[in-house]
């Protein structure tokens, strides 16, 4: 009696290619970054990096001292509450409830690892396929790859520019249809600083109310802006039914980047949804990370005030400077963000001049492109520095594009 061989489905053949059988949308995943500048700025030698969105100060005490007490109680388990450790939870609830001046319930908000993994849950929670969501370009590439990863069509409405950046909100309305499950806007925006103002926010949540479309608000950049203690928030506004999901992270206003701690903050409603999913999906948040994130809320406030200056000041620098460079196109100065995006005339391949800099002024900037196609000129410059290495990049920029010779340019 013979054996007849397993059926085998044609995209498991094994003299197939190895990606048959992968999802598309992984497939088309690109790693969009700046690893070929960066190559390039390892040989050149001496190049300040100005390209990422961190800042070069190290996470202070009080914030590694509680999760180092968190260690050494013993506190490596798991969390058994899915949204997170009560005190980090609790703290969300008071900490948000005292900025935004109206109470935000303990069980409004889900700790993740990270903003990143926040903002895919809330793609995850929406998005289907066949469907889509639009969003406020230029755009971190990560928001545009995200919709894509999770089955969803990404739809960029970008702003407008003439000396400032600027929202059409009926443009942004107009590209919504009935497969659309969500509008999704950072503000302050990384990269271009631009903040929505509370009328634009009211006009969001009006149209989410009429249509059913979700507001996603990625609020990281919140505590960087500098015309008040925090910038706009949907939070202010939105009410505990709305379909309002926030974004945030601790890793710019608190110095944690590498700490991968964000969290979202949603309906009530939803928090057995958001609970299950954070199950599945991560299992949770390190324990003692959340105690160093806790630490960070109850304690913080001198740090975020501290990093707030140094990035305003860094901004006021990176504009006086690079004013001085022939044909500089700066934006009016952003309200909030931690960076500097600009252009230079002529220079409309962005990649170029980012290796012309590194060549000239041994300065890394991250080229627009990678922000979307209205972007592909501009060059975006994170200003969270130490003044006097900041001082010395623009410098070496000045004097490379032809705005003269100053004494911090070697």
């Amino acid at each position: 009696m013979s054996s007849k061989p397993a059926p085998t489905h044609p995209a498991n053949h094994p003299e197939r290619d190895p990606l048959t059988g992968i999802r598309p949308q992984i497939q088309d995943l690109r790693t969009e970054n700046i690893a070929a500048l960066a190559v390039r700025a390892q040989e050149v030698g001496g190049v300040i990096p100005l390209w990422y969105g961190e800042g070069d100060i190290v996470t202070p005490a009080f914030i590694r001292d509680a999760a180092k007490a968190s260690l050494d109680a013993g506190e490596t388990f798991y969390i058994p509450n899915m949204r997170g450790a009560a005190p980090l939870v609790e703290a969300l609830s008071a900490y948000q409830s005292g900025l935004f001046g109206r109470p935000i319930a303990p069980d409004r908000s889900t700790v993740a690892p990270g903003g990143m993994q926040a903002l895919l849950m809330a793609l995850e929670l929406l998005v289907d396929l066949g469907t889509n969501v639009v969003y406020v370009s230029p755009q971190w590439p990560n928001i545009h790859n995200a919709i894509h990863l999770v089955g969803g069509e990404p739809r960029p409405v970008p702003l407008g520019f003439d000396d400032d950046f600027r929202l059409d909100l009926d443009r942004l309305f107009a590209a919504c249809d009935a497969r659309t499950r969500a509008i999704f806007l950072s503000t302050p925006s990384n990269p271009t600083g631009w903040t929505a103002t509370e009328e634009e926010l009211r006009a969001l949540l009006d149209f989410s109310r009429r249509t059913g479309v979700w507001i996603i608000s990625d609020e990281v950049y919140n505590r960087l802006y500098f015309a008040g203690r925090s910038a706009p928030s949907m939070l202010e506004i939105a009410e505990d039914g709305d379909r309002v999901i926030t974004i945030n992270s601790f890793s710019k206003a608190w110095a944690m980047t590498g700490w991968r701690v964000g969290w979202l903050t949603h309906p009530s409603r939803i928090a057995p949804q958001v609970a299950a999913m954070t199950q599945y999906v991560n299992s949770g948040t390190a324990g003692f990370a959340q105690a160093g994130a806790a630490a960070a809320l109850t304690r913080g406030e001198g740090l975020v005030e501290e990093i707030r200056t140094r990035v305003r000041d860094g901004l006021d620098l990176a504009y006086d400077r690079l004013a001085r460079i022939p044909g500089v196109r700066l934006p009016v100065k952003p309200r909030g963000g931690m960076y500097a995006f600009f252009r230079l005339d002529g220079e409309e391949d962005s990649a170029a001049a980012c290796r012309r800099i590194i060549e000239e002024a041994r300065v890394g900037l991250s080229p627009g492109y990678l922000f979307g196609a209205t972007s592909r000129a501009f060059l975006r410059m994170c200003v969270f520095r130490e003044t006097g290495e900041l001082a010395v990049a623009l410098d070496r920029m000045v004097g490379a594009l032809g705005g003269g010779s100053r004494p911090g340019d070697r």
